[in-house]
């Protein structure tokens, strides 16, 4: 691509590919990077102005430090409240910890029942209005685990909702793109691939709604206009399960390859608060070295531990 074909359009498409295949911290360092040529480009009176700049070129956001998951009768109330076709999708989030495109691009080849594993091997993303298959997050594909009652709901979902064959490119929304059809789990009830700005407006902010997450639609607004929630949007799903596999046990390690992280240490970073248990373990370790009863010493965590949701009955109570 020329310097004088560097639009903001570009750019924008630009940034969707790069959000779809590494880390925010990783996109805005590209982007600085990218932005200070353009920026030399204008100095030598080679381009009239920097394409960067232009208020509809967003940066990926940095990740907030800290990870909020959802109550236990929170999620269970949007799993009930979203419609049937679509209830499949809450069912692999909170259950299987998988992003929102990689629902979208799951498709029925790829349960193993016999291993109780899903592989994760495509996502549907858009850009402009057009949706293409593509590799998950980071390029990687991986192997999830798939709890009993996730396959369970998975064989009703296919008997009531039979997959359809969905034909995209690959790689890209352009035209010449190579082609590639799966039978997906979940499409719309025209048998195509779901576009994730449609689904979240006329799928999963309605659910909210009738969940008591946010308030109903205002009268009289446009069928989009909903209360914003980006703390409450698909994505959410996953920190539940993380902080559901964490507290009952399991180890960061094992989560992360589950979670398709690239380091033990990112799903640290973005979930260790879920972590009851850090700081007894330990203790307790060191008290049975040196004699002491663990059960005498066994309180809450540590002062340097951060604090970790404990749950009680349907509901999470925060520690303050």
């Amino acid at each position: 691509v020329s310097l004088n074909e560097v639009s903001a359009a570009e750019l924008r498409a630009y940034i969707v590919r790069l959000e779809s295949s590494c880390s925010p911290q990783y996109a805005r360092s590209i982007l600085s990077t990218l932005s200070s040529v353009l920026e030399t480009a204008v100095d030598d009176k080679r381009l009239a102005r920097n394409p960067m700049r232009s208020k509809s070129v967003r940066w990926p956001k940095l990740p907030d430090e800290r990870r909020e998951a959802w109550p236990e009768a929170l999620a269970r109330s949007v799993r009930d409240e979203i419609s049937q076709r679509h209830r499949i999708a809450v069912i692999l989030g909170l259950g299987c910890g998988l992003r929102q495109g990689e629902v979208f691009g799951l498709s029925m080849e790829d349960v193993d029942h016999a291993r109780g594993v899903l592989h994760v091997r495509r996502q549907v993303q858009i850009v402009n209005g057009r949706k293409y298959f593509t590799l998950p997050k980071g390029g990687k594909t991986r192997v999830a685990d798939m709890p009993r009652s996730v396959a369970d709901e998975l064989v009703k979902h296919a008997r009531a909702y039979p997959g359809d064959k969905v034909e995209l490119p690959w790689g890209g929304p352009e035209s010449d793109r190579e082609r590639k059809k799966f039978g997906l789990v979940l499409t719309t009830k025209y048998g195509n691939a779901i576009a994730a700005n449609t689904w979240n407006t006329e799928i999963w902010k309605p659910a909210l709604a009738r969940a008591g997450v946010i308030p109903p639609r205002v009268k009289g607004a446009k069928p989009w206009q909903w209360q914003a929630a980006p703390k409450d949007g698909f994505h959410v799903l996953r920190h539940t399960y993380a902080s559901l596999v964490l507290e009952a046990g399991e180890s960061v390690v094992t989560l992360a390859k589950w979670l398709g992280h690239s380091s033990p240490t990112i799903t640290l970073d973005h979930y260790a608060h879920f972590m009851p248990e850090a700081g007894k373990k330990g203790r307790r370790a060191i008290d049975s070295l040196l004699g002491e009863r663990a059960e005498e010493s066994s309180g809450p965590n540590s002062p340097d531990s951060p604090p970790g949701p404990i749950l009680s009955g349907d509901a999470t109570v925060r520690r303050a």
